[in-house]
């Protein structure tokens, strides 16, 4: 068959648009952290920059402050995820904790905020094994979270 060339350019032009399309409409799937996606937003201010993040800003501090004896591994302040590193308490080296904070609403409130607990026991042959951890671990850094979230908006209402 000879060479056409109105036929090959018109199979690029089509290839072309067709990758263009998918390329655009794989965009509407991508979380945008300035109001793309369906997750929290952050507001714009008068410069079109954003002007504040939609979770808690007691609670964000108060998650930081509270968990800062741990390394972190990670901390989203849009999506309101504070993950932390592997924890090792030096007095008891055979156990070790980490810790996700998730930040779910804007208000300072006790159930905008969830916390879980992960924890490891170091087995006979060296290697970490998961272990259950208690609820009440889960409580006692919520309560703690929450108390520091309190204290911290106080001392900003006081001055």
């Amino acid at each position: 068959m000879p060479f056409v060339r109105g036929t090959w350019m018109r199979g690029v032009a089509l290839s072309a648009l067709a990758t263009a399309l998918l390329g655009v409409a794989g965009c509407s799937h991508v979380m945008h952290p300035f109001g793309g996606g369906n997750g929290p937003r952050a507001t714009a201010g008068p410069d079109g920059q954003p002007a504040s993040i939609s979770v808690n800003s007691y609670l964000w501090s108060a998650t930081l402050q509270t968990l800062s004896f741990m390394p972190l591994a990670s901390a989203d302040p849009y999506g309101g995820v504070v993950i932390t590193d592997w924890y090792t308490n030096p007095e008891k080296p055979d156990e070790r904790f980490k810790v996700t904070v998730y930040i779910l609403d804007a208000r300072l409130r006790a159930d905008g905020l969830n916390v879980a607990v992960f924890k490891q026991n170091k087995a006979a042959d060296g290697n970490w094994v998961d272990a259950p951890s208690a609820s009440q671990t889960e409580t006692d850094f919520e309560n703690a979270i929450l108390t520091k979230a309190r204290q911290l908006r106080l001392s900003n209402l006081k001055g």
